[in-house]
């Protein structure tokens, strides 16, 4: 039987990677259905979140071009309805054989297993033309908002801040040995109560993740004054931020596990009571390292200027839609 021709087209970097694992997709179920013969193109055929319409025409040149028969597009961005203002999973155009999956729609768990069961589906769909209108899988109101937060979130992976911040790293882990071992911080520390402590983190955390955003220019504002532009805008900003404390929460965390272990080593708690004329034990240890990672990470976040902008900016998704509308410009000129 002749083969099922079946264009993947994915934008660059997770949703790429992601569609190379399924070149050895094959039909569900039945023995009897044509083979898929898959070829798989990276591009950033998607502009916005909003503009599906588009997304789905490219991909039909995409179809006419590649002579496929089938055309699924794996894009990172966000689908709405601007009709209704809800979220989608996922954009058929059956007419042209044509397909859009919004893969942090799909939560940001389990995505791999999930597209590829979701691309099967499409393709299959697609494939057998069971159906000749226009279908959107949109995502509850409220609760597929969050999901689709959790799977923004999840796709900026923040954890790839903490190797991105080196310098500012070094500069909080130097700023917390010198302070492990200051009579001052001690008696500070000591004075300070648990909610104190917990505001002190609090505010750590705020301040670098506001000087992170305005550093390198991470807060995006709306194209025009269209209620889709600003709610893509406040979904983009969310997004960032949240993907920043994460990311903070890592670092702070890291930076007191770090310092814990330095003041064990050096210090004895006995020693530094005799010298502060204080009854001090272990216990003390903690609660200092907890008030010198909240000290520490203003003052290494404060010197994060220093970096690369490229992994901080890699967190927002303002700035990769950015770039993508650049390089699609570049490769239609």
């Amino acid at each position: 039987m002749t083969p099922i021709h079946v264009g993947l087209v994915a934008d660059p970097a997770s949703p790429t990677d992601i569609a190379r694992q399924m070149a050895d997709l094959r039909p569900p179920g039945d023995e009897h259905r044509h083979a898929w013969d898959i070829e798989i193109v990276s591009e950033p055929f998607t502009t916005g979140c909003e503009d599906i319409e588009t997304a789905l025409t490219r991909l039909g040149e995409h179809a006419r071009r590649h002579e496929w028969d089938v055309v699924v597009g794996l894009t990172e961005l966000p689908l709405r309805d601007d009709n209704d203002g809800r979220y989608l999973l996922v954009e058929t155009d059956p007419l042209r054989r044509s397909a859009v999956l919004s893969l942090p729609a799909l939560g940001g768990v389990r995505v791999r297993a999930r597209t590829r069961h979701a691309v099967r589906s499409l393709v299959g769909g697609l494939a057998d033309r069971t159906s000749e209108d226009e279908h959107r899988v949109r995502l509850p109101r409220l609760s597929g908002r969050w999901r689709l937060l959790l799977g923004m979130v999840l796709a900026n992976r923040p954890w790839l801040l903490v190797p991105g911040l080196k310098s500012a790293l070094v500069a909080a882990l130097a700023t917390g040995a010198v302070a492990t071992i200051n009579s001052t911080v001690w008696l500070l520390a000591g004075s300070l109560s648990w909610w104190r402590l917990v505001i002190a983190t609090v505010v750590s955390i705020a301040v670098v993740v506001a000087w992170l955003v305005i550093d390198a220019g991470l807060w995006d504002r709306p194209d025009d004054d269209s209620a889709a532009a600003r709610e893509r805008s406040r979904l983009y900003n969310t997004s960032t931020l949240l993907t920043l404390i994460v990311g903070g929460l890592i670092c702070y965390l890291a930076l007191y596990l770090v310092n814990l272990a330095w003041a064990l080593f050096v210090l004895d708690p006995a020693v530094m009571g005799g010298y502060l004329h204080a009854s001090l034990g272990y216990r003390d240890l903690f609660v200092l390292t907890w008030f010198v990672a909240s000290a520490a990470t203003v003052g290494g976040g404060l010197g994060s200027s220093l970096e690369s902008d490229e992994a901080i900016r890699a967190a927002a998704y303002s700035k990769r839609e950015e770039e993508r509308r650049n390089r699609l410009a570049r490769d239609r000129t």
